[in-house]
């Protein structure tokens, strides 16, 4: 404990929410002020600490990026399903099962005008999420974690811009309607 305590009082506070300013902190950087504090079991965990963990990832052995893992994946099954319904394809989850905010999430995001307000919704959800999980020790392992989490949030947000948004939106859905086309 002594370890996080030095490592989470030099992690500064940022705000997710203020599209204006910058962040006090890089990823890498804290990445490498993790490297110097955590053992490697720690760092194997935020090695593979991700906005989008993979479908098949098991256990890490961390309580808070688990319930992230869980949580991330049921959003994007739902996510997934809502879009196979709208474009009437089938679409199975298998054993997975998709958690009820999700599905709500997911279908409140999928009925926005703007696909970037729809983005913006679901970084707001997932923000919801990684700050619900806190754990109520700050200087524990899974506290620095979900800072790490609310990093790559936080930097993923700074980096959206609408109008290339919307033209890369634009390029995707035609290439998927050309998709749909050539397949009938």
């Amino acid at each position: 404990m002594g370890s996080q305590y030095y490592l989470v009082s030099q992690l500064p506070e940022f705000s997710v929410s203020d599209d204006k300013s910058v962040l006090p902190i890089t990823y890498e950087y804290y990445y490498d002020l993790c490297s110097r504090f955590l053992d490697k079991k720690s760092m194997k965990i935020l090695e593979n600490l991700s906005l989008e963990p993979s479908q098949d990832v098991g256990k890490t052995g961390s309580k808070l990026v688990d319930s992230w893992n869980d949580k991330e994946k049921s959003l994007r099954l739902a996510l997934a399903q809502i879009r196979a319904l709208r474009m009437k394809k089938k679409f199975s989850a298998g054993n997975e099962s998709v958690a009820p905010d999700a599905v709500q999430a997911a279908r409140t995001a999928s009925g926005m005008d703007s696909p970037l307000a729809a983005e913006q919704f679901l970084n707001q959800y997932r923000l919801g999420v990684i700050e619900s999980m806190r754990p109520a020790d700050g200087f524990s392992v899974d506290a620095v974690f979900g800072y790490g989490l609310r990093l790559q949030l936080a930097t993923r947000m700074k980096k959206f811009n609408a109008a290339k948004g919307l033209e890369s939106y634009r390029k995707i859905y035609d290439s998927i309607l050309k998709a749909e086309e050539s397949s009938e």
